[in-house]
């Protein structure tokens, strides 16, 4: 009887952790239903068919009750997502004021990609034409096309 009545908690077990923490593996969830057969297996060949039966009918008992208390607690409110994301994609550069010549200072490093503040006070993701350039350098917007931003180093005359 114990070996059964751990194999039963056993599959239990492997269903909550594919319910809960492993959604999609489906190994777990594997286990838990064979570890559920074995019991009924191992009610039938200790207890024969009158055991195995109600072996059975205890199982899918179980089962149906820890799932149906795992569907109807707080466990999924604390499980999903409720973070809203307020973000949006950039406008485009026209519509931030952005032109060709618009001087501005680098945030990131680009290499190639990068951010940098226009002197407007729009920031914008540009792509660079001279390579690597560090963060805090000041560039100018050379071209644009569609919603990429240009943008090459202002040489510092001494």
């Amino acid at each position: 009887m114990g070996p059964i009545i751990l194999l039963i908690l056993l599959g239990l077990i492997l269903l909550l952790v594919e319910t809960l923490l492993l959604p999609g593996f489906f190994f777990t969830g594997i286990l838990g239903v064979l570890s559920l057969a074995a019991a009924c297996y191992f009610g039938f060949v200790n207890f024969g068919n009158t055991g195995g039966i109600v072996t059975i009918i205890i199982c899918v008992l179980v089962a149906a009750a820890f799932m149906v208390w795992i569907l109807r607690s707080k466990t999924w409110k604390k499980a999903t997502l409720e973070t809203k994301i307020g973000s949006a994609v950039d406008q485009r550069p026209k519509d931030k004021g952005i032109a060709i010549g618009m001087p501005g200072v680098t945030t990131t490093r680009l290499n190639p990609m990068g951010r940098v503040r226009f002197d407007n006070g729009e920031e914008a993701e540009v792509h660079s034409l001279d390579g690597l350039i560090e963060a805090r350098k000041h560039v100018r917007v050379s071209e644009i096309e569609e919603e990429k931003i240009f943008v090459k180093l202002i040489k510092e005359e001494n």
